[in-house]
């Protein structure tokens, strides 16, 4: 297959400096609404990338919330991810929305949310969600399909009648943004870029990138 012959226009639309909302975190939920009337597959879905001293890596991870703090997503502590943040609290998030030809780069410092915040979200999720989040020890080698069923079992059976409690091990963080790029595919891959960068006055400075 010669990957060259994958080559696509972008043709949806332009950006310009008057569309954006001085706040980046304005233009972006602006942009996410616009992603959930367009109807997308899972447009929370952003790509967490974060490192440590043997170098980086990267999963899919659903945001879960958007404030004046940034965004919010919930893990177990003990993953990779995990692992990886308590050994260096920076990290990069980056949405791709296909259909509308657009992206979002984000990056900054990450922090866990109060233990109030994690559990009140964990009461939220369906009782499925919350078993696997107790029986799974996330990143960790298991024997087979048939340990992690039996595991989940035996759950079910402890929490009879019962509500599940939040794990320890589980919960919530949130990335504070000082950078965030808003990226629209043009034409002849004359890309529209905009970076914000937070100044140590707290302003957002808007800068046009070269595609």
């Amino acid at each position: 297959m010669n990957l060259a012959d994958l080559r696509r226009e972008y043709t949806k639309g332009g950006l310009r400096r008057a569309d954006l909302d001085p706040n980046p975190l304005v233009q972006f939920q602006k942009w996410f609404e616009q992603a959930l009337n367009a109807q997308l597959i899972e447009p929370s879905a952003m790509t967490v990338a974060t490192a440590d001293k043997n170098g980086p890596s990267a999963r899919i991870v659903l945001l879960k919330a958007l404030d004046e703090r940034g965004f919010v997503f919930f893990t177990n502590y003990e993953s990779r991810k995990g692992r990886e943040l308590a050994e260096n609290s920076n990290a990069a998030l980056v949405f791709y929305w296909a259909e509308l030809e657009r992206q979002v780069c984000v990056a900054g410092g990450v922090s866990k949310v109060g233990r109030a915040e994690s559990e009140k979200y964990f009461a939220m999720r369906p009782r499925g969600s919350q078993l696997g989040a107790c029986m799974s020890k996330q990143s960790s080698v298991v024997p087979d399909r048939a340990f992690l069923e039996t595991r989940l079992q035996e759950l079910e059976k402890h929490f009879a009648n019962r509500d599940v409690e939040t794990p320890a091990n589980w919960g919530g963080y949130v990335l504070a943004p000082n950078r965030i790029e808003f990226w629209q595919g043009r034409p002849n891959r004359l890309h529209d870029r905009f970076q914000y960068s937070k100044e140590p006055s707290g302003s957002w400075r808007i800068d046009r990138l070269s595609p």
